[in-house]
């Protein structure tokens, strides 16, 4: 069974930050209060969030600077528990910052972010590993481009709220997003059963869209770049709703509208419930 090969993304960090100040600084006080789709946060406070990356990034990997320390992580709730109640301090304490200077700190943050990123060695062990995708331990590419998802789809959130959503749906931007997210798919489907050598094609439309290929080896599924055989299950879901599932921006009834299966059902239809953040 072929496995995919790494996702180069670290070239993108410069660019995703530079169309975020693009979107950013086009926005006017009224869009910036606009709500977004993720229930508890405004747009305003998704820009922060974005800002608590780069800073916590460079605290704690580049700074070895921890800060609040978890008393006990013992489940992946406890996890999200934790981020959980750092991301509400953060986007509660910045609610007193002006839009003018979470731009000016975004874009000097990013600057260093993106330097530090550029100086992991790709193949070494990453502080933190890509619980998402089910890993105790992955690499710096990986670490690296799950960055790279949290920047574009919380930009995305942006710009879906304000309307300006076409630029991240290029292909130079959602692919890389998009195919770092698939990984996530072995992980998702670890107790579903099938039959040796069966194949689930999916494939997501639109320029920045793609197929991925799980195939199953009569114990566990692998991600792989080409089918070994006719899959029996083809699920295709439209682009422009593909990162609104993987991140919790659709309910499922009405992400099923825009996904169509052929074949087995039950095995296409366990894509609506697959994440790719920590949520």
């Amino acid at each position: 069974m072929k496995q995919t090969n790494i996702i180069q993304t670290i070239e993108l960090f410069p660019k995703i930050d530079e169309k975020l100040i693009e979107v950013l600084t086009s926005l006017s006080p009224q869009d910036w209060e606009k709500q977004s789709i993720a229930p508890l946060w405004r747009v305003k406070d998704i820009a922060v969030h974005l800002l608590d990356g780069n800073i916590r990034t460079l605290s704690m990997l580049r700074d070895k600077y921890f800060g609040v320390v978890p008393e006990s992580i013992t489940s992946y709730q406890d996890l999200l528990d934790y981020l959980n109640k750092l991301n509400h301090d953060w986007v509660t304490a910045m609610k007193r910052v002006s839009p003018a200077i979470i731009i000016e700190l975004l874009t000097s943050t990013g600057k260093e972010y993106n330097d530090y990123l550029a100086t992991l060695d790709p193949l070494a062990p990453a502080t933190f590993s890509v619980a998402w995708a089910g890993e105790e331990e992955s690499s710096n590419w990986f670490h690296i481009a799950r960055e790279y998802t949290e920047k574009w789809h919380h930009q995305q959130q942006i710009r879906f709220a304000v309307g300006q959503t076409a630029e991240l749906y290029r292909k130079e931007f959602y692919f890389p997003y998009l195919d770092t997210s698939m990984r996530a798919l072995p992980h998702h489907y670890k107790n579903v059963k099938s039959e040796k050598g069966d194949v689930i094609h999916f494939h997501i439309t639109g320029e920045g869209g793609g197929d991925w290929f799980l195939e199953y080896d009569g114990s566990v599924w692998g991600l792989t770049d080409k089918a070994s055989k006719t899959p029996v299950t083809e699920v295709t879901i439209e682009g422009e709703i593909a990162w609104r599932i993987f991140t919790k921006g659709i309910i499922k009834q009405r992400a099923a509208k825009h996904i169509s299966i052929k074949g087995n059902l039950l095995l296409g239809e366990k894509i609506i419930d697959m994440l790719a953040v920590m949520a």
